[in-house]
């Protein structure tokens, strides 16, 4: 087994309308990383597309709804050992987008879980390490959408 494999992958960190953080519980098979753990939606880099069009891309297939480009907000870069895979090199980008409408939702892998904002510390040891990463990231940096 090649323990230096590298992942490229965009993830976002998707608020609700109501301000509420929108996760995936991941479907527990155990081909996939972190099965049965809460993350973020996104995934792997294709081709030669950035980040940026990875999220998009990855955000679309996964939650059935187009969030175009520019609502999405960097947060931070991961670029190191990969935190999910031992022995493995990680290169991540991960962003946040706000008041994505859940009523207009389809979830194509796992299930959607809304979480109170005030509750996501509470379940710290559900969360992929990657998700725990974004999300102290979100909450220490308290990014604000634009114009509000």
């Amino acid at each position: 087994m090649n323990n230096s494999y590298t992942r490229e992958i965009a993830a976002a960190l998707l608020i609700d309308v109501n301000g509420n953080v929108l996760l995936q519980q991941r479907d527990n098979i155990p081909h996939i990383i972190q099965p049965g753990k809460v993350g973020l939606f996104g995934g792997h880099r294709e081709g030669e597309e950035t980040f940026l069009e990875c999220v998009v891309r990855e955000i679309a297939e996964e939650i059935s709804q187009h969030i175009p480009a520019e609502r999405f907000q960097h947060l931070f870069s991961l670029d190191g050992a990969d935190p999910e895979r031992a022995g493995g090199h990680l290169k991540g980008e991960f962003f946040v987008a706000y008041d994505v409408p859940t009523d207009a939702l389809v979830i194509t892998e796992g299930k959607l879980l809304i979480v109170y904002p005030d509750a996501i510390r509470k379940m710290q040891s559900k969360l992929t390490p990657t998700t725990l990463l974004a999300v102290n990231a979100f909450m220490s940096r308290q990014i604000s959408p634009a114009g509000r």
